[in-house]
Formats: structure tokens, sequence, C-alpha cells
């Protein structure tokens, strides 16, 4: 299996297949790098593209001490994908967890981004603060369960959420392979995840000051019932001077598996956009 060591030696899982410009997938707390099969199988005609499981995530390594997991190590976990197969620039999508990575990465290093995606991007960033301590406290519980239950019991209860409802409800067979894929991960894995990167990572209103400096072309991507992160794509929309909305009809919180047709149309523009110097074109100079 092809791994790619992180800065602290944790072993990360990559494929990478395809040729041209690159696009790196990063994927959501409850998926791994299978979750972009629909993805992988259609760009790979025309790019290079690179899905990883992040640390924490089979067959990536699951680092055991809770120091080893944070919203800075995600962004650091990428840059050792690019770096280690020698990519300069790529396309970086991310979906819900990988997407608030993906949208630090296009902060802290633009220069490493030909553009940034943001999907199923909002959950737990509310402006008011209790409602955001709130969320915080739900992030403490999830990772309570994942650290005390059997990972078939907690995963099974985490796929059947109130926005994965829409992705069972329209497509039993594709909801039942993602469940599944959830409950193969790690309960360790989780339970540190949940504790070190959603519970404590900023909320999109911390970042407000970064992003009305954002740089590289940004598309944002959410379902309209996927209720925890309409208002943060929305904030994302008006802050970000680069950003570019999707809302999908009749769409939750699993967009890349549940509408791929859609969500690889909206790529291929964007890409063609980014790399062709025209995602801004529509705005006078």
């Amino acid at each position: 299996m092809p791994h790619i060591h992180a800065s602290d030696g944790t072993k990360l899982y990559y494929e990478d297949v395809g040729s041209g410009s690159a696009v790196v997938f990063i994927h959501e707390f409850a998926g791994d790098h299978r979750t972009w099969e629909p993805q992988m199988r259609h760009f790979a005609r025309s790019h290079r593209c690179i899905t990883f499981s992040q640390r924490g995530y089979p067959p990536s390594d699951i680092p055991k001490e809770p120091a080893s997991y944070s919203q800075d190590i995600a962004v650091g976990d990428v840059l050792a994908i690019l770096d280690g197969l020698g990519l300069q620039r790529a396309h970086i999508v991310g979906h819900s967890m990988g997407a608030y990575t993906a949208l630090h990465l296009g902060i802290r290093h633009p220069e490493r981004c030909i553009s940034v995606v943001a999907a199923g991007c909002g959950a737990g960033s509310l402006p008011e603060p209790d409602r955001c301590q709130r969320q915080r406290l739900h992030a403490v519980e999830t990772g309570k369960m994942f650290a005390e239950q059997d990972i078939s019991i907690s995963a099974a209860t985490y796929a059947d959420g109130p926005n994965r409802q829409a992705f069972k409800n329209k497509d039993p067979r594709g909801w039942s392979e993602f469940a599944r894929m959830l409950g193969e991960h790690s309960a360790v894995g989780h339970s540190l995840t949940m504790f070190g990167v959603q519970a404590k990572r900023p909320t999109l209103w911390e970042m407000e000051a970064e992003l009305k400096c954002f740089v590289p072309p940004l598309l944002v991507i959410v379902g309209d019932e996927d209720e925890p992160c309409l208002e943060g794509s929305f904030f994302l929309k008006r802050t970000a001077p680069t950003a570019a909305l999707l809302v999908a009809p009749r769409a939750g919180h699993n967009i890349t598996s549940e509408e791929p047709a859609a969500f690889n149309a909206a790529l291929s523009e964007l890409f063609f956009a980014a790399e062709s110097g025209r995602w801004l074109a529509h705005k006078p100079v």
C-alpha cells in the first residue's frame, strides 16, 4: 500500500491516478479515501487525481495521542501529500471536515491552490456564541459516543443522522454502502478526530477577517436539505471575494455521492475557469 509520511511520522495512505492538473480530495468525518470514487473515476480521465485517508482512518495510521489531532495538523497532512508527490499546486476539494481543511489551506498557502472547493461546509459554525457552544458540546458528546461504544453501533447511529436522510431515502443502496464503510473505521480515530479537530476548530465567523482576503477561486457547494451547513455556506459566499455558491436541490450532506453528476459538473466548470484564469471574468475591471 502506498503511504506518505506526515511531518510527525504518521503514515497517510493515498491513491493516485490519471495525469494532468492535480486534484487532491479531502474527505469528511464520516468518509475516507473511498468516498471520492465517483470523482476519481470521472476526473482521472482529464486530471491527476489524489485521494487519501486522513490520520485516524484506516489504512492510514491511527495515532493514539490526543495531541496528534488538530485542524493545524490536518492542514499539514495535506501539505505532506502535496510535497510527497512533488506537487507545487493542485485543485483542493474538501467535503465537510475536509472543507474546513481546504479553506485553511487556501488561506495559509494560496500559492499551492489552483482552486478550492468547500462542499457541505459550516456544521458547528454559528455567529452566536451560545449556539456555537452548544455545537461544540454536541461534538464532544459525539466523540464520547465513538470512544465508549463499539464502532458498529456508533457508526450506525452517526450514518442515520438527520442530514443523511435525503441520501438514505433517494438512494438506499448508496446510503447502505456509505454506512457499511463508516462501520469499518476506527473508533479510536473517530473519537480523537472529533475531540481534536471538530470540537476545537475555529468557526467560519471567527475566520471572517482571513476569508475576506481569500485569494484562490472558491466554489461552495451545499445541499438544500443539509440544514447545519446552509448558514455557513451563505456566509462563505458573502464573505470570500472569490466565492461562488451552488445549492443542490433536494440534497443532504452526502453531496459527493448523493448527487455525483451535479457535483462533478460543477467541479468541471470550476477547474476549467480556474486553469484558464477566467473564474472572475464576470467582474468588471
